[in-house]
Parts: C-alpha cells; sequence; structure tokens
C-alpha cells in the first residue's frame, strides 16, 4: 500500500467538520505505513497546540513504557506504530473541570475515520490506550479483566489482535498500584513478544520492570 494512501486519509481527516462542539484543528499523527495501531481517547487541550497525539504528560508515560518494554525511542515509537483515536479532536472541558467525554454521537462520526485506517493499513496488532478505546474495541469490562490479555477484534472486516492498555495519565493511579502494575506490564510484554512488533523492531525487546 502506496504511504501516499494514507497521506489522502490524512488529508481529508484533517477537514473533518462532524462535530460541532469539538474544538479544532484535528490532531492526528504520521502517515506510518504499519500493521500496528495505536487507538487513544481524544486528545488533550495540549495536543491541538502541539501539532500530534500524546504530545504531554501522558504521553511521556506512555513513551517511557514502550522504551522500556520494546527498546524504542519515542520517535522510533511514532515512526514504526500508526496513531489512531475514538476522536480525533479536542472535546473541550467540563464545567466542574477535566476534560469532556466525547458523546456517543460524536464517537459515531468519528468511527468511519477509523474503520477507513483498518481498511488501508490491515493491522496485525491493536494497542487500545484507556478505557475508552478499550471499550470502543472490545466493549465494557472492568480493566483487571482487559489489559494483560491479548484479544481478537474485527474493524471494517479486518481481523486484528488486540492488546488493551491502561491510560497513562498522571490523573489515574491504575497502572501504578497492584493489580494494575503487574498487568500493565504483562500487556507489554505481549505486545513486545508480537511478530508484528518484532519484525519492526531493529533492538532487542526488553522485558518490562514499571
Amino acid at each position: 500500500m502506496p504511504a501516499t494512501s494514507i497521506e489522502r486519509h490524512l488529508a481529508k481527516l484533517g477537514k473533518c467538520d462532524r462535530c460541532p462542539r469539538m474544538h479544532k484543528p484535528v490532531v492526528v499523527g504520521r502517515p506510518v505505513e504499519s500493521r500496528i495501531i495505536l487507538v487513544g481517547q481524544a486528545p488533550g487541550d495540549k495536543e491541538p497546540r502541539l501539532g500530534r497525539p500524546f504530545a504531554w504528560t501522558a504521553g511521556r508515560t506512555l513513551f517511557k513504557w514502550f522504551s522500556a518494554a520494546l527498546g524504542w525511542s519515542e520517535e522510533q515509537v511514532r515512526d514504526r506504530i500508526y496513531f489512531a483515536a475514538v476522536c480525533r479532536c479536542f472535546p473541550g472541558k467540563r464545567p466542574g473541570g477535566g476534560d469532556r467525554v466525547p458523546s456517543p454521537d460524536e464517537i459515531a462520526a468519528c468511527a468511519p475515520w477509523l474503520a477507513r485506517e483498518f481498511e488501508l493499513l490491515r493491522p496485525e496488532l491493536v494497542i487500545p490506550v484507556g478505557r475508552l478505546a478499550i471499550e470502543r474495541l472490545l466493549g465494557p469490562a472492568p480493566l483487571k479483566e482487559r489489559v494483560g490479555r491479548m484479544f481478537r477484534v474485527s474493524v471494517a472486516g479486518i481481523h486484528a489482535d488486540c492488546a488493551p492498555l491502561p491510560h497513562p495519565s498522571g490523573a489515574s493511579p491504575w497502572h501504578r498500584m497492584e493489580p494494575g502494575r503487574a498487568l500493565l506490564a504483562g500487556a507489554l510484554c505481549l505486545i513486545a513478544a508480537h511478530p508484528a512488533v518484532a519484525s519492526r523492531s531493529l533492538t532487542r525487546a526488553h522485558r518490562f520492570a514499571p
């Protein structure tokens, strides 16, 4: 698949105006031709200004996880994994503080973009990050029943392995406490051992030690 297909897709995505409550610009990752798709939840308020997903504190934690588990730098992760999301625009803030959770209508409006990415990339491994992304692919369940296990999912008729990760937000203690800490380590080991990761790795993956 030519990389220009993804470039054309991202150009169209960048012009999306389906959700009037969402804040522009649309946040997208690099036009990476990869069999690995990471699915985030939605950008925070810093990502639109910085122009890339996972650009702030949660991103630093996420890339630290990948560095420890895969031996990849942030730049290598961004060059080897395609970054998608449940919603691609910043939802705005809640009146009481914190980021607004996208509405079901907004999630549904953004879903065709992810479906098209599955069609273009035909991924072998999908990594949903955070509860919203995990539920989008696997349905509702406690994190302890999702993280640390490998699942099989289908999007747009494309089947792929799915290894969920918790959200790396500093506001959530789940990944810093047991059983979350151990389940996170297990999830990263599963990702490191997956053939789609091994085929893109230039260095030996390291066992994750949180």
